[in-house]
C-alpha cells in the first residue's frame, strides 16, 4: 500500500539520520512523528510531534504507532518487542526480521555466510577455550567484538597476542562475543542502496571511507577503485537487499583487501553516515530515497551531480570554544550541516561538511581545509584568508 504526501510517518530514533529524513519528508509534504527516550533531539526539532519515552514502554509505542501511517527507523538498536508492537498497527519498513538480524554481529555474519556472501572469517565465542582456539585458527592480531549493540568502534578490541587473551576475556566474559580474523585492507568502502515495494533497487555507487579512532572521518564519492571492483561491490550490495527482501535503505560496508578481494564487514539497514554527501550531491539523496521506499513510491535517480566529499564534525572541535563557522563557509563549494545537538562531547557527531568540487580529490581537499578553518587554520590556498 502506498503512503502518499500528507500522511504521517513515524521514526524510531531521533538522531541526525532522522533529522535529515524528516527534512526530506517535510519537503515532500509529509508529517513526521519521532520516538526516543530523549527530548529536544535532532529529529524532534524538525518533526511535528516528538514522543519522549523508553523503547520498552510498549503502551507509549502503541500510542505512537496508532497515530502514523508507516514506521521506519534511523537507529537499529531498537528492541524486537518494540517493533512487534508497532507492526500491530502499521507496516514497519524495513521489517523487524531485518532489524533482528543486523543488530547482532553474529547473526548478521551467520546470515551473510549462509547465503554465500564474502565475509571476514569469524567464530562465536562463549568460553575462554573458544577464544584461544579461535586465535590459534585465525592468528594474531584478531578482533574481538560484542555481538550486539556496537557502532563507531564501540564494543570491540584488538587482540595483539595470545598473552592478552585471559585479560580481555575476563573484561567481557558476560557478553555474547564474536571473534573476527584481522583483515589487511587497502581501503574501506561502502555501497548504499535502496529497494522499493516493487523490488526495484537503486544504489549510489561506491563511496570510499577513512576512519579515525574507529569513527568515520571522511567519505569521498566516487571511490577511486577499479571499475571491476565497483561493479562487484554494487552487485553484492544489490544481492544482499534482494536476499533480505528489504524495503528501505541499507548500507553495506566493505573491506577491499590488499589482493583486491571484497569482504562485507557490516550492514546498516538505514541511511548511513557515509551517504550524507548524497544530501547535496545527488539528484535523490539517501533520505529522499528512504522516504520513497518506505512509502511505496517509485525510487528516484541516484545520479551524482558532482564529485563530493564529506567530513564529520565531532565535538572535539569545540574544545577551545565555538568553531568559526564563517571561515568554513568562506569556501563557496562547501556546505555546512549542523545537527542541533545541545552539548558537544569528544567523539560525538555534531555535524558535517560537504564539498562539491570538479574532481573527487578537489572535493576532499575542500572539506579538509574547511574543517581546519573552523579552528583557525590558514585558507590561503583558496585565496580566502
Amino acid at each position: 500500500m502506498k503512503v502518499l504526501p500528507g500522511a504521517t510517518i513515524g521514526v524510531l530514533g531521533s538522531g541526525q539520520l532522522g533529522r535529515m529524513f524528516a527534512i526530506a519528508a517535510r519537503r515532500m509534504g509529509y508529517r513526521v512523528h519521532t520516538f526516543s527516550p530523549l527530548a529536544d533531539t535532532p529529529t524532534g526539532q524538525i518533526a511535528d510531534i516528538e514522543y519522549e519515552a523508553s523503547y520498552d514502554d510498549l503502551e507509549a509505542i502503541r500510542t505512537f504507532a496508532s497515530k502514523v501511517q508507516v514506521v521506519t527507523f534511523e537507529f537499529e538498536n531498537v528492541p524486537a518487542a518494540t517493533v512487534e508492537v508497532a507492526a500491530e498497527f502499521v507496516a514497519v519498513r524495513p521489517s523487524g526480521h531485518i532489524l533482528y538480524t543486523t543488530q547482532n554481529r553474529l547473526r548478521e555474519k551467520t546470515f551473510l555466510s549462509s547465503k554465500g556472501f564474502p565475509v571476514t572469517r569469524f567464530k562465536r565465542i562463549t568460553t575462554l577455550e573458544d577464544l584461544k582456539s579461535g586465535l590459534t585458527e585465525f592468528g594474531t592480531p584478531a578482533i574481538l567484538k560484542t555481538a550486539g549493540f556496537g557502532y563507531d568502534g564501540k564494543g570491540q578490541t584488538r587482540i595483539g597476542s595470545i598473552e592478552d587473551v585471559e585479560k580481555v576475556f575476563q573484561s567481557w566474559q558476560n557478553e555474547e562475543l564474536i571473534l573476527e580474523a584481522f583483515v589487511d585492507f587497502q581501503c574501506e568502502l561502502s555501497v548504499i542502496a535502496a529497494r522499493g515495494l516493487d523490488g526495484n533497487v537503486a544504489d549510489w555507487g561506491v563511496i570510499e571511507n577513512t576512519h579515525r579512532n574507529h569513527i568515520l572521518d571522511i567519505s569521498v564519492a566516487p571511490a577511486a577503485v577499479p571499475e571491476a571492483v565497483a561493479r562487484e561491490a554494487t552487485s553484492l550490495a544489490r544481492s544482499v537487499l534482494d536476499e533480505m527482501e528489504l524495503i528501505g535503505v541499507m548500507c553495506i560496508e566493505f573491506f577491499l583487501t590488499r589482493n583486491g578481494k571484497l569482504l562485507i564487514n557490516e550492514l546498516a539497514p538505514r541511511p548511513h553516515n557515509s551517504g550524507h554527501l548524497t544530501f547535496d550531491a545527488s539528484i535523490t539523496s539517501q533520505f529522499d530515497q528512504q522516504l520513497r521506499a518506505v512509502c511505496g513510491l517509485p525510487l528516484g535517480s541516484t545520479e551524482l551531480m558532482r564529485p563530493a566529499a564529506m567530513a564529520n564534525l565531532l565535538g572535539d572541535l569545540w574544545s577551545n570554544g565555538e568553531p568559526d563557522w564563517a571561515a568554513a563557509c568562506a569556501i563557496p563549494e562547501v556546505k555546512l550541516h549542523l545537527y542541533g545537538k545541545i552539548e558537544p562531547k569528544p567523539g560525538r557527531k555534531m555535524g558535517h561538511l560537504t564539498g562539491l568540487g570538479r574532481t573527487r580529490d578537489e572535493s576532499k581537499s575542500m572539506v579538509i581545509q574547511a574543517r581546519k578553518a573552523l579552528v583557525g587554520a590558514d585558507l590561503t590556498r583558496y585565496g580566502l584568508a
